[in-house]
């Protein structure tokens, strides 16, 4: 069976860290198993849905890497949505109630009060068709539950938790439609997840509940359900549960120079037995992705880790890869001479100006000004060529006797303005050697 894996985000805001790992593991799955990762929006929220929204996730999607195999809307689908919802009427799976929200909060206190589960009494089972239709001609609309089969266990092999079990006894029949007629995240989940093929479904260790109730969705409906495994969430680096979290996104790391192969190597191991490490290929992080991995402690996301990861990427970046991000005229050559020195790619402009000029003219020791003054008139006296640094350098440590910080430091700062940088080797040459002659002179 081919592996059908899905991220199903909801557009009435933008994807933040915690979404984007369960996009990304989703994507890994599919990706390790030759399979198909397929994106869903779930729009069923006319009023807090935009679609502003839907084009940023979609946005994100690729600026990570994380094009979908297919992509379905909610929105699109409420046919199929009222056809099934029609099969499980006939069945007696859902049924009408009536409670307000004030009604079921004292039901619940009177049964917390008498020691048993918080959950629905069932009452509405009790309603005759007669009573229906007093309410109905009094305009009070019916919400649906979803009515759960109490005879046997819900049971599952969670890919990351292990066994589970659940006694529907404890569990409230879930509330799958509004009054409205509008509906609720359930339902359309699981007949969507039917419809599109879905085998495997990994997400956060909040929807174990749902997936107690959901499994029990997908029976009634004839299928089979398909595999769960729920991960860990995110938690801070002081290890708690952070707001930042919740709202730290795409825009926001892009700013800071994050770029998306750093985030993809961090989220892609974060939560695992396998260590973060600098892995640029996403095929390469796929091939090694594996549930076993996953443990049950909370993931620590650190964005001091995430910089660092981040400058160790771009150390290994090609420049085909940066070549639209970098300064007009830096070819090549630039790009590895100054890309060692650089956290984020955004500051090779500050290098670029170093082989470009102008640079601040250096306090020297007067001995030192002498040593580069005498450095412009053996640099005159040489063949320029790709090995200029270490002729230069060779010539004048023969000539003066200095080694060490005394010879190469007054002439980087000389060079440069600065005391530290690129390899002078790669530097100087991409300075030229009018620039460097005015320069030491």
């Amino acid at each position: 069976m081919t592996t059908v894996t899905r991220f199903a985000p909801s557009p009435t805001g933008l994807l933040h860290v915690g979404n984007i790992r369960t996009a990304l593991h989703n994507w890994l799955l599919a990706r390790r198993a030759g399979g198909r990762f397929l994106l869903r929006i779930d729009d069923t929220d006319a009023e807090r849905s935009r679609e502003d929204y839907v084009t940023a996730i979609r946005a994100d999607l690729a600026w990570l890497g994380l094009e979908p195999d297919g992509e379905e809307r909610q929105s699109l689908r409420f046919a199929l949505y009222e056809r099934e919802f029609a099969r499980l009427v006939a069945a007696g799976r859902v049924y009408r109630c009536y409670e307000t929200a004030q009604e079921l909060e004292l039901k619940r206190k009177v049964r917390l009060g008498r020691g048993l589960p918080p959950v629905y009494d069932r009452a509405a089972l009790d309603l005759t068709e007669a009573d229906h239709a007093a309410k109905a001609d009094a305009g009070e609309a019916p919400h649906w539950r979803f009515r759960l089969d109490h005879d046997e266990p819900i049971v599952w092999d969670d890919g990351i938790r292990g066994p589970q079990r659940f006694d529907p006894a404890q569990l409230s029949d879930p509330v799958v439609r509004r009054a409205d007629g509008s509906w609720l995240y359930m339902l359309p989940s699981v007949i969507d997840d039917i419809a599109m093929g879905i085998t495997q479904v990994l997400r956060g260790e909040d929807h174990v509940s749902n997936t107690a109730v959901q499994a029990q969705m997908f029976t009634a409906l004839g299928a089979t359900p398909p595999a769960f495994a729920h991960e860990a969430l995110l938690v801070g680096s002081e290890g708690k549960l952070s707001k930042r979290l919740g709202s730290l996104g795409i825009a926001e790391l892009r700013e800071a120079g994050i770029e998306p192969e750093a985030l993809v190597a961090l989220l892609a191991r974060l939560g695992t037995s396998q260590p973060v490490e600098p892995i640029a290929d996403r095929a390469a992080l796929a091939a090694t992705f594996d549930l076993a991995h996953f443990g049950r402690a909370p993931a620590r996301f650190d964005e001091a880790e995430l910089h660092r990861l981040n400058a160790q990427i771009v150390h290994q970046l090609p420049y085909a890869r940066v070549a639209h991000l970098l300064p007009d005229g830096m070819g090549v050559a630039a790009w590895e001479a100054i890309r060692p020195n650089l956290a984020h790619i955004g500051e090779a402009g500050d290098w670029w100006q170093v082989v470009t000029g102008p640079v601040p003219t250096p306090e020297l020791a007067d001995e030192d000004q002498a040593f580069v003054a005498g450095a412009a008139t053996t640099l005159a006296g040489l063949d320029w060529n790709a090995d200029i640094w270490k002729a230069l350098t060779g010539a004048l440590k023969e000539a003066t006797g200095r080694k060490g910080k005394a010879l190469f430091l007054p002439l980087r700062l000389a060079l440069t303005g600065r005391e530290h940088g690129p390899d002078m080797a790669a530097l100087l040459p991409l300075i030229g050697r009018e620039e460097a002659l005015r320069r030491l002179g």
